[in-house]
């Protein structure tokens, strides 16, 4: 089963639906199809560990801060990830590992500002999960 695939079409946006088996999956998923927008994702090493704690009203807003806050760690931290473990999830909390490397210009991508609720889904078909989510760049 394919993790993601991105979607053509938008200019000043990135898009992209994210699979998993399972919550997990699919948040972490998420995180490696964002990192391979804004870094070389194969060439991060998993040199540094950063626990997080991310918290929403649903499992929409939990995906949106989720990766809002990994943007933001890359801006505060200035780190990029490569990979994501998530410890626990539910509707409302999620808390994860993340795993990478103070960033280089050689392994930068795209600059990403945010997450956008623009065509935002979260939704469950059959046994598995499907998200669409949108960068705003």
């Amino acid at each position: 089963m394919e993790k993601y695939k991105f979607i053509e079409g938008l200019t000043s946006d990135v898009m992209f639906e994210v699979y998993g088996k399972d919550l997990k999956e699919l948040f972490k998923n998420s995180a490696l199809a964002l990192f391979s927008v804004i870094c070389d994702i194969e060439k991060v090493r998993e040199e540094k560990t950063i626990d997080i704690e991310v918290n929403g009203d649903s499992l929409e807003d939990l995906m949106v801060n989720w990766l809002q806050d990994l943007i933001a760690l890359v801006d505060t931290d200035e780190l990029f990830f490569s990979r994501f473990e998530i410890i626990e999830i539910n509707e409302n909390n999620l808390k994860a590992k993340v795993y990478g490397e103070p960033i280089s210009p050689e392994k930068a991508g795209v600059v990403v500002k945010g997450v956008t609720y623009y065509k935002l889904k979260i939704e469950k078909i059959k046994d598995n999960y499907k998200a669409t989510i949108s960068l705003d760049i």
